[in-house]
């Protein structure tokens, strides 16, 4: 029963706290102005694959040529540069299926294992964005405990642990995973307690359930608030429990939150109406 509670808590707080930066991160650098007019780009080598604009997606043969490069190289500037070019790539629901089926997991996996902090942290990027897909998750799952390890015992605030606690949210948002991070939840949420704004998001996490947010995120946040309440539910809360003020769950649990989840329920969107109003309320 105990471990029950922990994993559901985990939930409660790494998927409120990380999880706002997730959703944030995907609205910044997902949801660019302008996406539609990506390119696909024409035949070039390995390294000069890492030198392009943000703008271009690579082809399954040119991602195979950078995991490639990845493998071959030892240059910690080339490394970095390819792990940049693969996580900006791995944003594409496409690309995540090819990279994975391309074996690419594990070589970024193994990236996390680098001395270079910086290095480090782009691997975690890519995979975070790796993550996304389902089932991509039962691959990177490995990769959980030795994420978490990193971001308790990396400097607070710090590139690296943010990065981790990304790719924590990302497996994380549903169920299947949570378990994983049984024996990490009391250091995670001083991790989250202690952190700056970077780490735990202030109340403009609200704004992710705006109507005129992407479909795509809106069901991801409503996700996390679902499965927020559920672990409520089975902590045997029946009321309100009282929260700090300016936290997270205050801002989560107040009236303005209240106002918006009302407003989606008239939200023009099946899915989106139909996650609103499964949501329980205190």
């Amino acid at each position: 029963m105990g471990g029950a509670r922990r994993v559901g808590w985990v939930a409660a707080g790494l998927v409120l706290g990380a999880g706002a930066c997730y959703c944030i991160y995907r609205l910044a650098r997902g949801q660019r102005p302008g996406s539609q007019r990506l390119r696909l780009r024409s035949s070039r080598s390995a390294e000069d694959l890492t030198n392009g604009s943000y703008d271009d997606i690579l082809t399954a043969e040119q991602l195979q040529k950078l995991l490639y490069l990845l493998e071959s190289t030892e240059d910690p500037i080339i490394l970095e540069r390819a792990l940049v070019t693969l996580g900006n790539n791995a944003a594409f629901s496409t690309n995540q299926v090819i990279i994975r089926e391309l074996g690419g997991i594990p070589i970024v996996g193994r990236k996390i294992n680098d001395p270079n902090y910086s290095i480090k942290e782009k691997a975690l990027n890519a995979l975070s964005n790796l993550s996304v897909n389902v089932e991509n998750q039962i691959k990177i799952k490995v990769y959980v405990s030795q994420v978490c390890e990193d971001v308790l015992s990396g400097p607070l605030n710090s590139p690296v642990q943010l990065a981790g606690l990304r790719l924590l949210t990302n497996m994380t948002v549903t169920n299947d995973h949570q378990h994983l991070l049984s024996h990490y939840i009391t250091d995670l949420f001083q991790v989250l307690l202690a952190g700056n704004g970077s780490t735990k998001v202030d109340s403009s996490f609200l704004s992710l359930y705006d109507g005129h947010v992407a479909k795509e995120i809106l069901l991801r946040a409503l996700t996390l608030f679902q499965n927020i309440n559920n672990c409520f539910k089975k902590e045997g809360h029946l009321a309100k429990p009282a929260f700090t003020k300016g936290s997270l769950f205050f801002h989560l649990y107040g009236e303005e939150c209240a106002q918006k989840m009302q407003a989606l329920v008239n939200h023009p969107d099946a899915d989106v109406k139909e996650k609103v109003t499964i949501i329980p309320k205190f």
